[in-house]
């Protein structure tokens, strides 16, 4: 389990008092108490929008609309409207895809690779990467789907040869895209909706309106904040986290196979993948930084969770990033020096002084040379500067896929044919409307949906040990009559330890049929609560190899000549399956080229598996539970509330039951009806 959320509890830790709440200094972007952190996040949704949100979302909203009216009359019209002609066949919309896919990839570095990592700085910063990730893979998927030309035919890339007459060819890199970003988008919303769960609830329990808690109550899947619930959500959001990991590395990787599987001078090279993989690393921090910096300033919320630090360590990783980003541009130029194939000479010389040269000296510029600056811890701690080189990190890494592409394709074998590359105004209108619709969306994100993760940020700011309720202690009340409590006996605590000694307490008196509830997960609870290992984990070992049977056993039969020996034996309609394609004399079988596809199914279905599993193994959507309806619940249950319930079919279950429960240090106790 993702162990980093909270401290493990200590037997030894002094339980404070509700009168006298422990203080805490902030902690990489934490407010002191439980409470602040739900009432901070929350403030952003119930308050009315600041002023200068509508104006911007207008703005951004109205420049995405490019996006629609440019479509419609690219597919109205015909690849013609675009600036591609022969040698360049690849213009604008391609740079546009590789650059949105390579922003997509620091919000899962943030929220998944710093998680298995265990760098509690992410966890202010994470629910805003991963809605970045999100709508950047978004942006970026919807270029190939025009650069295809008939739209309508797009299902032909899926592997359904009833109408098609063939397979899909699973050889080429372009299907490897097709399979790579769809599993990675597909991945990212399921990791970005899990995390947000438990925060739809604390939602669910504040909405006053009734429409929007229903759609709270929904969203939420009836979310209770119980120790089985978290000890199932933790070991599948951490298997999802550590799906996501390799999935960073392999979807621009695939993507770069797109030109490192040609033969093409300034393509054809072995180092793309992890060349790809860092640009888009440190294309999607810059990215995360530009979004970041400007909101911390416009609300001053923000400033209690995003802190100069979360800056500070992000633009190391700019400066890493940017670094190796530099070398592997010096190691392009060494190889092209060093080689002996004089295509590939001229190729990288026609990009240092060739037409294009100012695009070339511009990426080198802004990719390598500025984020050298960030050396300087000075420099660091001004955000404003930090946010100039993010912004030029932006433009560089969008002038490294121009250069790539079209400087690579303006000047081919055959000089007679050599030509400039201008793009027309359905190019440029597409990049301007992909920038509006990415900030649109985000903008609503903002509005909408908590901007902070407030149960990972809540496990940050309160040790176990210590009381996290800021409302003073209430005076003594006539315990409860058994009578009433016709579901269960429910008990409210000061804290995580005391819950956690409590919870052990009535195990080993006996009783099973209780229940603990945290608004955040910590070491112990589901252990004290008498919740064995998850089996999550299975579920999603369970659906990688499911993916992985399917995927396989479909590329090897579709791939496979006919076995006429088995005519006769089997069934015709099942014979058709093999349709065998020769690919420039490559084998029927080519498990390299296979593996691609193998590998991104396998990750899907494992994904699936793991929110399956949370589902399944939490009796989750469950909408209806007696504890919604516990007044003391509703109240404080998903913002600082410990409880403890004892069910009333619980064995144990006697009229001394609330005696027992103030001799362990309950705060309040109620009955709950059925």
């Amino acid at each position: 389990m993702p162990r980093e959320f909270s401290s493990p509890p200590t037997e030894s830790a002094s339980l404070a008092t509700e009168a006298n709440p422990v203080e805490r200094p902030p902690l990489l972007g934490t407010p002191g108490t439980v409470a602040s952190v739900t009432k901070g996040v929350c403030n952003l949704l119930e308050r009315p929008a600041p002023r200068w949100w509508w104006p911007a979302t207008v703005i951004t909203g109205l420049i995405a609309l490019l996006v629609l009216a440019t479509d419609s009359h690219l597919i109205g019209t015909g690849m013609g409207v675009w600036g591609v002609q022969i040698p360049v066949v690849w213009g604008f919309a391609i740079v546009n895809f590789v650059f949105w896919i390579g922003i997509g990839h620091a919000g899962t570095l943030i929220s998944a690779i710093l998680l298995l990592t265990r760098q509690k700085w992410r966890n202010s910063l994470n629910r805003a990467a991963e809605a970045s990730a999100v709508f950047a893979v978004a942006c970026g998927a919807m270029f190939p789907a025009m650069h295809i030309g008939r739209q309508w035919m797009a299902w032909y890339l899926f592997p359904i040869p009833e109408y098609i007459a063939a397979w899909p060819n699973f050889r080429a890199p372009l299907l490897w895209d097709v399979a790579a970003v769809t599993t990675y988008l597909t991945v990212s919303v399921l990791y970005w909706y899990l995390g947000m769960i438990p925060d739809f609830a604390t939602l669910r329990e504040r909405e006053k309106h009734p429409w929007r808690r229903k759609l709270w109550a929904i969203l939420s899947m009836g979310w209770s904040s119980s120790a089985r619930e978290w000890n199932h959500y933790e070991m599948g959001y951490l298997c999802l986290a550590g799906l996501l990991a390799p999935l960073v590395l392999s979807v621009h990787s695939f993507v770069s196979c797109d030109f490192a599987a040609t033969i093409l001078p300034g393509w054809h090279a072995t180092i793309f993948p992890p060349y790809f993989g860092a640009g888009a690393i440190f294309g999607g921090f810059a990215v995360v930084l530009v979004l970041l910096i400007p909101l911390r300033a416009l609300v001053p919320e923000l400033k209690e969770f995003i802190l100069p630090i979360h800056i500070e360590q992000m633009a190391k990783w700019l400066l890493t990033t940017g670094s190796l980003v530099g070398y592997v541009y010096l190691i392009e130029l060494f190889m092209a020096w060093y080689g002996a194939n004089p295509f590939e000479r001229y190729a990288f010389w026609n990009r240092i002084a060739g037409p294009y040269a100012p695009e070339f000296w511009g990426m080198l510029t802004c990719n390598a040379v500025a984020p050298q600056l960030l050396w300087f811890r000075s420099i660091r701690k001004r955000l404003w500067i930090v946010f100039g080189v993010a912004v030029l990190a932006n433009i560089g890494m969008w002038l490294e896929r121009f250069v790539i592409i079209i400087i690579s394709l303006h000047r081919d074998f055959l000089p007679s044919s050599w030509s400039l590359y201008h793009p027309t105004w359905v190019d440029i209108g597409l990049l301007i409307g992909s920038v509006g619709l990415f900030l649109f969306l985000f903008l609503l994100f903002l509005r909408f949906l908590p901007v902070i993760a407030m149960f990972e940020v809540k496990a940050l700011c309160s040790s176990p040990g210590e009381a996290t309720a800021a409302s003073p202690k209430p005076a003594p009340a006539p315990l409860p009559n058994l009578e009433q409590a016709t579901f269960a006996l429910g008990a409210r605590f000061c804290s995580a330890d005391a819950l956690c000694r409590a919870g052990r307490a009535l195990r080993e008196r006996g009783f099973r049929k209780i229940e603990l509830y945290s608004p955040f997960p910590f070491h112990g609870l589901a252990e004290a609560a008498g919740h064995g290992k998850s089996w999550v984990s299975a579920c999603v070992l369970g659906g990688g190899l499911l993916g992985f049977c399917l995927a396989t056993s479909l590329e090897i039969l579709t791939s496979m000549p006919r076995p006429d020996a088995l005519r006769g034996v089997l069934s015709s309609h099942f014979l058709d399956l093999f349709f065998p394609l020769v690919v420039q004399g490559k084998p029927y079988i080519s498990v390299p080229a296979f593996f691609a596809v193998v590998f991104e199914t396998t990750a899907l279905f494992a994904a699936f598996g793991a929110v399956l599993g949370i589902l399944l193994a939490s009796a989750l959507p469950r909408f209806h539970r007696p504890i919604f309806h516990w007044g003391l619940f509703s109240r404080r249950g998903q913002d600082d509330g410990f409880f403890l319930l004892v069910e009333r079919q619980d064995p144990r279950f006697a009229a001394d039951l609330p005696q027992v429960l103030e001799s362990m240090g309950a705060l309040e106790i109620s009955a709950i009806p059925e």
